[in-house]
């Protein structure tokens, strides 16, 4: 969100609008159809209203919205637009003059406005565009558009986490990596409180030295907002729920047993979805906003009672570490919660190195270059001679496209023996590896593309999300059906895309060379932030081609939408002439 400020008024605009451009471009054809129109439904917060608004952007569109405030007022959201009191009948009249209407929170009209909603979908001279929260009872009127068959549904899911990330990047510019992570799981998919959370967190960004972005630490802002998405928990009266929240956020997770936690008050609190417990009896807060929020409301008096003693918070910290050591000796790097570890370096207090130098090894196996990156640097800030935090940063920053992977290295040399297996050269390692490593180095050897790809799976369950990446590229090549080519290419963009950024010898293969120079022209426009529209503008096509084209090259590329193109188009210019 940018902000401009003017003596005492303050201006916030719109964020940039971003990925749902497909979507975007469903709902301008809706509308300029012979159709009637289409309702979008979908999560609080998941970005409906937005898009509405952007697909409307430049047309003659009349706008009406319900709210809790008109909803016992008949025909209240539409009282801007009839200027008398009517009838149902007459109401219908008055507005079929009008080309496109917007409702906006639908769920909350009044029965005589739904009804009137209802009453020109079937009229049909309205194109209408309807917009409704799931979750919340609907009116029957609103409800039976879609289940009546009258208009299409077009069912919002909240943006994935890589849309989100790059929509975060574009609103506040690069952001440290565990900034941006701590920003993306405290609003969980929920847009308008990313907003207003960056909003709040704004003033406090500092720069990290040396990395061109800028960093948040320290306790979440108690904004309206954030009260707002907490208010169930703030608001808890009862004392030993209170008590049990407040415990779980200062020390989480607990053991549900007589001397950790009050087990009426978490059976309470289970059935209200307000705290989550594993198949191992440990508690946790249901929410990431929850521990924070709970923690910045407790005051100086309770937070000194509740919070770890230096020696518990060690204990906890040496207990995370050894748990994450115990998964990488297993090979399995699946995401597991570090609640201890993260809200040390939230709230901008010193990460002991070798707590770090783990952490950052376990992100980087995860494919999470950027992160396992992030992760060193703290530990470098407690200790900055600390050898195996400097490694994890190098080899991170090599696998970030600081520089090449490995450059300067041999495969007599290599760290890690299966570093040669992912540089093409299994057959000088296979003898030292072992499980599912070995398994990969065997299938490259024979150049066995259905093992490739069953190696990839094994990998990708395991947590090795960069690894399972190459296996599928090595696939691509080694498969003689191309429809299977193109199956390990779709699964290694996928999976490549979730890396932030990782660039290996394997992934550079991932490239454009199967797109028509037409459609390499329309990727990298769409890669570098286009919509279909003003592609079509700048390359004088209609939209429909332009989606057409985009369209053939999901299918060649196995991309799915335009969110891997970025990834793709960096990966064509990486290869060599």
């Amino acid at each position: 969100m940018t902000t401009y400020e003017r003596d005492v008024t303050t201006l916030e605009l719109p964020w940039p609008f971003a990925g749902r451009e497909d979507e975007l471009e469903l709902l301008r054809r809706s509308l300029a159809g012979a159709r009637r129109g289409i309702v979008v439904t979908g999560p609080a917060g998941c970005g409906k209203t937005r898009l509405a608004t952007e697909a409307v952007r430049g047309t003659d569109c009349a706008r009406a919205a319900g709210t809790p405030e008109s909803r016992a007022i008949p025909f209240g959201a539409f009282a801007h637009l009839l200027p008398e009191p009517v009838t149902l009948h007459r109401a219908v009249q008055l507005l079929s003059g009008v080309r496109t209407l917007l409702v906006d929170d639908a769920q909350l009209l009044d029965d005589a406005s739904a009804a009137l909603v209802h009453q020109l979908a079937v009229d049909g001279r309205v194109r209408l565009l309807v917009v409704v929260t799931d979750g919340t009872p609907v009116p029957g009127a609103v409800r039976r558009l879609w289940t009546g068959e009258l208009l299409p549904r077009l069912p919002l899911e909240r943006l994935p986490e890589e849309r989100t990330a790059r929509l975060l990047t574009e609103a506040a510019g690069p952001l440290d990596p565990l900034t941006a992570r701590r920003l993306l799981g405290l609003a969980r998919g929920d847009l308008r409180l990313l907003r207003d959370l960056l909003a709040a967190v704004r003033p406090r960004l500092t720069p990290v030295p040396g990395t061109g972005e800028r960093a948040w630490r320290g306790p979440v802002p108690l904004t309206p907002a954030v009260h707002e998405r907490a208010a169930h928990v703030l608001g808890r009266a009862c004392p030993r729920e209170r008590e049990t929240l407040d415990r779980l956020a200062f020390a989480e997770p607990l053991p549900a047993d007589p001397a950790g936690l009050d087990l009426a008050a978490c059976e309470v609190l289970e059935s209200d979805g307000l705290i989550h417990v594993d198949d191992t009896g440990s508690v946790r807060l249901a929410h990431p906003l929850y521990g924070p929020v709970l923690r910045a409301a407790a005051g100086r008096l309770r937070a000194r009672r509740l919070a770890r003693t230096p020696q518990e918070q060690a204990r906890a910290l040496d207990a995370e570490r050894a748990a994450l050591t115990r998964r990488i000796d297993q090979d399995d790097v699946r995401a597991m919660p570090t609640p201890v570890g993260e809200w040390l370096v939230a709230e901008g207090g010193p990460l002991p190195a070798g707590y770090a130098a783990v952490r950052a090894r376990f992100a980087r196996l995860r494919g999470e270059v950027k992160e396992a990156a992030a992760w060193a640097r703290e530990g470098l800030r407690a200790d900055p001679g600390n050898a195996p935090c400097r490694c994890e940063l190098d080899r991170a920053g090599a696998l970030s496209g600081g520089h090449d992977d490995h450059s300067g290295t041999t495969l007599a040399d290599l760290a890690d023996p299966y570093d040669a297996v992912r540089l093409g050269a299994p057959e000088k390692v296979i003898d030292r590896l072992s499980g599912v490593f070995a398994r990969h180095a065997d299938a490259l050897t024979r150049a066995d593309a259905r093992a490739l790809d069953e190696v990839a799976g094994e990998l990708e369950r395991r947590g090795f999300t960069l690894f399972a990446a190459e296996a599928h590229a090595q696939a691509v090549a080694a498969h003689r059906d191309p429809r299977a080519a193109r199956h390990s290419r779709a699964r290694a963009v996928a999976l490549a895309g979730r890396c932030q950024g990782a660039r290996t010898p394997a992934l550079s293969g991932l490239a454009l060379g199967e797109l028509t120079a037409r459609q390499r022209q329309i990727v990298t426009l769409a890669a570098a932030g286009l919509s279909n529209r003003q592609i079509a503008d700048r390359l004088t096509l209609s939209i429909r081609t332009v989606g057409n084209h985009l369209y053939g090259a999901y299918t060649r590329l196995g991309a799915g939408d335009r969110g891997a193109l970025p990834w793709l188009t960096d990966a064509a210019a990486a290869q060599p002439a």
